[in-house]
């Protein structure tokens, strides 16, 4: 009998998924926008955004460790509940007036605190949800999600923001955050109660040491994914997170609706790579992983092209075009990669260590990120005359990525 992916739990995790995710970035872009209409400083909003994101790298790893000693759903329905207070805070502060941009530091910081806590639990939670042979296409989902969230929050946040006004859309989102909270609460997570030894605190950093220790020293493949995973976020995926934008609005000088089109099309092209994961990768291996590396290398050489002087003349439809089209591949290939990974590191995890594992690799990779951002903005501006360089040095990178891959991966197994 064929397993079905959607089973009762599953769907209402995923539920819930959306909820949080969703409703968190829709209300964090209306706040932004609420903070740019009240100061029009970019560089307060910048610094603002900048902040909020630090907990996502801290307690990421903290966050893994949680998910693995306390019940799953009853973590996710506390996380929501806390998203609704600091959300009800919001609703108080607005009803006494103006809010202060401190205050609204600490609230964007505070969901993004809990949002990155929500995330490994959630992704410790697909193994024991859905059946092995459809891991692949429940990570799938879980990461279309996001990507969904990310493309549609601001698109929501910014409609909703102008048509009811930022008081009902916060009163909205508290609403949501206790409904999601309520509709977990009839999730059923498999969950063995274990025993802390030393007391809270103690115990998770114990948990938290003990994970890095079974990524370091106890699984070697694990150790080497996670590495690939973080060059990938330092020297390739930063080319479009830094590099896309700074074409297609300075280079080729797109209007407002081009330009978010050609957003649109980076986060379709993700969810096109979760919800298609399970077939590209249906006969792939650890040791082959290599190959789709390559392809993504020979995918950024027309990019290059298409922002190469001699191509630039002639015109921006064929220019945009050829970007975005071998740009689309690209991406849906990172996230085939990205989702694979997982898959195997999960299938071969124990339960009780799922959360410590999948938080590390994310935790290592979200910090190389802003590294490679960094990097790709040096880069971009030092070329800003001819933008196919540094298109070519992200072709460089993951042609390198690619050999190193395949030496490290040649008998790999997890």
């Amino acid at each position: 009998m064929k397993s079905k992916l959607f089973r009762r739990d599953f769907s209402l995790v995923v539920a819930g998924q959306i909820v949080s995710v969703l409703g968190s970035a829709v209300l964090r872009f209306s706040m932004s926008l609420y903070i740019l209409d009240v100061t029009g400083r970019a560089d307060l909003f910048g610094l603002l955004i900048a902040v909020s994101s630090i907990p996502a790298i801290i307690f990421t790893p903290v966050g893994g460790a949680i998910a693995d000693r306390f019940s799953r759903r009853n973590l996710m329905v506390i996380f929501d509940i806390g998203n609704g207070l600091i959300v009800g805070v919001l609703i108080f502060l607005l009803t006494m007036g103006s809010v202060h941009i401190i205050a609204v530091g600490v609230i964007l910081t505070a969901l993004a605190l809990i949002g990155s806590m929500y995330q490994p639990t959630v992704q410790a939670s697909v193994p024991v949800l859905v059946s092995e042979e459809l891991l692949a296409n429940g990570n799938g989902i879980v990461t279309a999600v996001g990507a969904l969230s990310g493309l549609l929050g601001p698109v929501l946040g910014g409609v909703l923001f102008g048509i009811i006004g930022l008081d009902i859309l916060v009163i909205g989102s508290c609403v949501l955050f206790f409904l999601s909270a309520f509709v977990l609460l009839f999730v059923r997570i498999p969950f063995t109660k274990r025993a802390l030894e030393k007391g809270i605190v103690p115990t998770i950093l114990a948990d938290m040491k003990l994970g890095f220790r079974y990524v370091v020293k106890e699984k070697p493949a694990i150790r080497t994914v996670t590495i690939l995973a973080a060059a990938l976020n330092m020297l390739m995926v930063p080319l479009f997170i830094v590099g896309l934008p700074y074409i297609l609005r300075v280079v080729l000088e797109s209007s407002e609706g081009m330009f978010g089109i050609g957003m649109g099309i980076l986060e379709l092209s993700t969810i096109l790579g979760a919800v298609s994961v399970g077939v590209i990768t249906k006969n792939m291996t650890l040791p082959k992983l290599h190959r789709l590396l390559f392809v993504s290398a020979l995918l950024i050489l027309p990019i290059a092209l298409a922002v190469s002087p001699l191509f630039l003349e002639l015109g921006y439809w064929p220019s945009f075009t050829m970007l975005m089209g071998f740009t689309a591949g690209v991406v849906v290939l990172a996230t085939v990669i990205s989702i694979f990974i997982i898959t195997l590191v999960q299938k071969a995890t124990p339960n009780e260590m799922l959360g410590k594992v999948m938080a590390i690799i994310m935790a290592v990779s979200q910090c190389a990120t802003p590294l490679g951002m960094a990097l790709y903005g040096l880069v971009f501006e030092l070329f800003s005359r001819a933008v196919f360089v540094p298109v070519l040095i992200a072709c460089a990178f993951t042609l390198g990525i690619t050999f190193v891959a395949k030496q490290m991966l040649r008998t790999a197994e997890i």
